[in-house]
């Protein structure tokens, strides 16, 4: 779950950055383009604690 969230959140990022770059139509701001890096960060690190938390129950049984 999160780590689809991430994905989506980054995928968001790059449009962003994509379309920036092609066209100059942004469309997120400096700070929400930032708050949804950010976001996306989050959202990755959460998901690989998770997946290692799950790992160690699985390998401490």
């Amino acid at each position: 779950m999160a780590l689809g969230l991430a994905a989506g959140l980054f995928a968001i990022f790059v449009a962003n950055v994509v379309l920036g770059a092609m066209s100059g139509a942004k469309f997120l701001g400096d700070v929400s383009e930032m708050l949804v890096l950010f976001a996306a960060s989050i959202a990755f690190v959460a998901s690989i604690l998770r997946r290692e938390a799950a790992a160690k129950a699985t390998k401490d049984n």
